[in-house]
């Protein structure tokens, strides 16, 4: 029998347990973006175009959606603790390696590596964190893991801009180096083992978006929406630098004030999706257009950025957790793949979003980059809220 002494240690160690996972996806998603707020620095240290420097983002994003489906299936049988612990010393060793690269090709080939290991902490770790609390709390656990893409947009990204501007950025990869180490040493001690439950064979993860209708749907919005936004928000740094002639300390307050958008904006959708994923969802798609055409329009002054970052941060917290709502609810019996799938469309569409964009950066300048954004933002609302008419 059980006793209340025994069943709230055991909560207070899943919880604890939770908040190593919440820790593990802050350095993912920090490693994954940093180069965003590191764009020109890494292009004025190593001679070479911001949109190449852009490719650290792209293929980052390619393996890490490309290679996710396969890993989480050849590594089912692996318990999660132990595949979630190696993932992490990946983490720790690449940013080691991007800090003390020779060249840009080794760093480009260290990014490709870590975006594998990025991928499959995203296909499993909610699922750990919803098993490792009581029942009646696994969506409260998942909301908190969740919560570490704000904590991450926040503090991290402005981070290491900060410490960029005080050291290189090199140093600032160093240092992350040395948060990952810790993250991998709270999951030991934290996270209790997790036996695989749910992965299933790769086959069976690449059948579903055919039999399954809503989930397919969802898949296609989240493309169109993140190659849209991560399009933009890719280049935000150099677009401010050369519209509203930005310093560094002003471009780390707007990535401070989007982020701080995206988590009230996380804050207030968790309150609406659970009622009404669709509407949350185009109410927030239909400020992210607005937000970035005012970034066109009003954003050559420092007030209207900010502005339009306040705005655009905002919408991206709303459509951030809308997407991911309607990815459970659209296959609830097979989360982790379905997750992994997500995960695939997301950072895929991150990566190609950035090689677009780069694309267009460098070839018709930094003002057709939003343009691009508003366009497929747009696609991503028509298609979603065409689609479920259709449906109905």
């Amino acid at each position: 029998m059980v006793t209340q002494t025994e069943s709230a240690h055991s909560t207070v160690k899943g919880w604890a347990g939770v908040a190593a996972i919440t820790a593990s996806l802050f350095v993912f998603l920090t490693t994954e973006l940093m180069p965003v707020g590191l764009l020109t620095p890494v292009s004025s240290s190593l001679g070479i175009p911001v949109g190449v420097v852009g490719l650290m983002v792209t293929l980052y994003g390619v393996s890490a959606g490309l290679g996710v489906p396969f890993i989480v299936a050849w590594t089912r049988r692996i318990n999660r603790r132990v595949l979630l612990s190696t993932l992490l010393a990946i983490l720790a060793v690449g940013n080691l390696i991007t800090a003390l690269a020779p060249s840009y090709p080794l760093v480009l080939a260290t990014r490709l590596v870590m975006g594998f290991a990025n991928g499959a902490f995203w296909a499993i770790g909610v699922g750990m964190a919803m098993r490792i609390v009581p029942d009646r709390h696994a969506n409260r656990a998942a909301a908190v893991v969740m919560s570490g893409i704000s904590i991450a947009t926040v503090l991290g990204m402005p981070l290491g801009t900060i410490l960029e501007s005080l050291t290189s950025w090199q140093t600032t990869f160093l240092i992350w180096s040395g948060l990952s180490v810790l993250v991998f040493l709270a999951v030991l001690v934290l996270v209790p083992s997790l036996p695989s439950v749910n992965a299933v064979p790769v086959r069976e993860v690449f059948s579903l978006p055919r039999v399954n209708v809503r989930l397919r749907s969802v898949l296609i919005t989240v493309v169109l929406f993140v190659l849209g936004h991560f399009g933009v928000y890719t280049f935000i740094r150099p677009f401010l630098e050369g519209t509203s002639s930005a310093s560094p300390t002003f471009i780390t307050v707007c990535l401070i004030v989007f982020g701080v958008g995206g988590a009230a904006g996380n804050f207030v959708a968790g309150y609406f999706v659970s009622r009404n994923v669709l509407a949350s969802f185009t109410v927030g798609a239909v400020s992210l257009v607005v937000s970035l055409v005012l970034l066109l329009t009003i954003g050559h002054g420092q007030v209207g950025v900010m502005i339009a970052l306040v705005l655009w941060g905002l919408s991206y917290g709303v459509v951030q957790l809308s997407q991911l709502t309607m990815t459970q609810n659209s296959a609830p019996d097979t989360f982790e793949a379905a997750m992994s799938l997500n995960t695939l469309a997301y950072n895929t569409s991150i990566a190609l979003g950035a090689l677009f964009a780069g694309l267009l950066a460098d070839n018709a300048g930094l003002t057709s980059v939003v343009w691009f954004g508003v366009v497929l933002t747009a696609a991503s609302l028509l298609f979603t809220v065409g689609t479920r008419r259709a449906t109905a």
